[in-house]
């Protein structure tokens, strides 16, 4: 191994004198206590290295010494379920803190299953075995790139993931031993066989989403917004109901009293989909403000990493990044200690292809194993002041499909989830139309359009009113008032803390839009018709309607048939008693 004395020390930058050979991105040790480092950038005379803990009390002299491969995180079984820092090292509940120096996580012990025999000959990324009684079910796999003939596979029994299970004697003849975990470079995105086009959403429950601004499953999308719109909030709901076998949360700098209070609460929460606790099928990588910023830039590689891992299982994994502004805050002072020249809002002028090698790594793939796996990302941005123009969200906005805009106003308002309607936007929303006409609700887009449709009409008409006032108005603008009204509180509203509201399935979605849809067409038309918008506001179906979120649950499917009948008797007889008096 390489060794270096350290010559110059800037927070979390340091320079030292090779006397041996490096490489960029080489994982070193810094100092008596082994801090952990990467090598990124290199001259004839001098290193540079990006430490990722606290570099207080390293001096001139001190040894650097190259680990001989790149930054790396440990991927097994025994990730799911855990809470780590940026490098993948483990955290207890409630507590952010680590020692400097700490190595990673100590190994887990499984179950394992051979499901090769000697003689049997593996590509790089298949199973040779199983872990036994794991939920979800996961695999042992072959790290990519290692191939041959098994020459040894150990029966079937409890393990350390670090113990050799296999032998393999590749074409060179060498044999090597393979255990449950394996490493891989944090920076390298994994290899598949095939990346296939996204065919149907991520299913998350909460309706503004699912039903205007869906997000493919191995898609992309960006959560952008103020302090105080719930971004953080609506991560937590995303996580608790999408329907992902796996969720990878990372807080990546976000404030320590909060991510010490998300570690204490989700270990708490249940599963809605088993009943077991939910942290069975994550893995929380926590970050916080208050930790050293070079390990903060390395948390949504080291996240990345963990949740391709999972999707290599032929499992579908969704990582929620909160938030990839601190990441990019991060960037901006290392490099400002390395001296690079700044780009806009003094962020570095590579932020950009930054922001596209994580976002690329989503997608719907065929695995190297044969499988089929998907990874969404959902990336929390905060601009600073709301202000959507600055770097990160400009930038952002090129490398994902779905924006969802948190609006403060909605916020301030106590409208939850606080996403602006207008100012969001899912560029392949189209895509998904054959999926809800599978869940029984052929005329989904159509909905859809005529709900954007009038949310954007009653805008308009807002503005007008508060020239003129309401009275004033036309009937159909009247109408158009009433209906948009309708469509946020009988719809778009929807609380995390509703017992009976906090989730929606695609079916119970599919009624509600097909009410509130079909009384916005019926009203629209009655108004035409000649019939006083008074009387369609005093229609007793209306409260219902407003209040059908909470008091319809998932069990009362039937009861939204029978409101769908009200409503179009109510507006038979409404056009009936017009025929009538005329």
């Amino acid at each position: 191994m390489a060794e270096a004395e350290l010559s110059w020390v800037s927070g979390p930058v340091i320079r030292a004198r090779p006397r041996g050979v490096f490489s960029v991105s080489e994982a070193v040790e810094v100092g008596p206590n082994r801090l952990l480092g990467e090598v990124i950038r290199l001259a004839r005379e001098e290193i540079v290295v990006q430490v990722y803990e606290d570099t207080t009390g390293l001096r001139p002299g001190d040894a650097v010494t190259g680990r001989g491969q790149p930054l790396s995180a440990r991927l097994g079984p025994g990730l799911l379920g855990g809470i780590f820092d940026g490098l993948l090292r483990p955290l207890g509940s409630g507590d952010i803190h680590v020692q400097p120096g700490m190595r990673l996580r100590p190994p887990a012990r499984v179950a394992f299953a051979p499901r090769v025999r000697i003689g049997d000959r593996l590509r790089g990324g298949e199973a040779f075995g199983e872990i036994v009684g794991s939920e979800p079910r996961q695999h042992c796999l072959l790290p990519p790139g290692l191939s041959g003939e098994v020459t040894h596979v150990e029966p079937a029994g409890e393990y350390d993931e670090d113990s050799i299970l296999l032998q393999l004697r590749d074409a060179s003849g060498r044999e090597r031993g393979v255990g449950v975990a394996h490493d891989w470079p944090v920076r390298t995105p994994r290899p598949v066989q095939a990346r296939l086009p996204v065919r149907r959403p991520l299913v998350t429950g909460q309706r503004i989403l699912d039903t205007l601004f869906p997000v493919g499953r191995g898609g992309k999308a960006a959560l952008p917004g103020g302090f105080g719109t719930g971004k953080t909030v609506l991560q937590e709901a995303l996580a608790k109901w999408c329907d992902a076998d796996v969720i990878v949360y990372v807080g990546c700098g976000e404030r320590g009293n909060e991510m010490a209070g998300l570690l204490k609460e989700f270990p708490e929460l249940q599963d809605p989909r088993s009943g077991h606790p939910l942290m069975r099928r994550t893995v929380v990588i926590a970050n916080t403000s208050n930790m050293p910023v070079a390990a903060r830039e390395a948390s949504i590689y080291t996240g990345v990493t963990v949740a391709e891992y999972f999707r290599d299982q032929g499992l579908h994994v969704a990582l929620m990044a909160d938030s990839t502004s601190r990441w990019a805050e991060a960037l901006r002072e290392v490099s400002g200690r390395l001296g690079e020249l700044p780009g806009e809002g003094g962020y570095p002028a590579y932020l950009s292809s930054r922001l596209a090698s994580f976002y690329e790594r989503a997608g719907r793939v065929t695995t190297l194993a044969g499988q089929e796996g998907s990874l969404t990302l959902i990336g929390a941005v905060s601009p600073p002041s709301g202000d959507f123009s600055e770097p990160v969200t400009t930038h952002t906005k090129r490398y994902v499909r779905s924006f969802w805009v948190l609006d403060r106003d909605r916020a301030q308002a106590r409208f939850f989830p606080a996403i602006h309607p207008l100012q969001s936007y899912a560029e392949n929303a189209e895509l998904f139309a054959d999926w809800w006409a599978e869940q029984g609700n052929p005329a989904w887009l159509a909905q859809r359009r005529l709900l954007l449709h009038t949310l954007e009409q009653r805008t308009q008409v807002a503005r007008m009113a508060r020239i003129v006032g309401v009275d004033a108005l036309p009937p159909r603008q009247r109408c158009l008032l009433f209906c948009g009204d309708l469509i946020n509180e009988a719809f778009l509203r929807q609380s995390s803390f509703s017992p009976t509201d906090r989730y929606a399935s695609p079916g119970r979605q599919s009624r509600m839009l097909q009410l509130v849809a079909r009384f916005t067409e019926r009203a629209l038309a009655a108004v035409d018709a000649g019939i006083d918008m008074a009387h369609i506001a005093e229609l007793p179906l209306v409260r219902p309607l407003m209040r059908m979120g909470e008091e319809l649950g998932e069990q009362q499917l039937d009861a939204y048939e029978r409101l769908a009948e009200e409503l179009e008797a109510a507006f038979d007889t409404l056009v009936r008693e017009m025929r009538d008096a005329g």
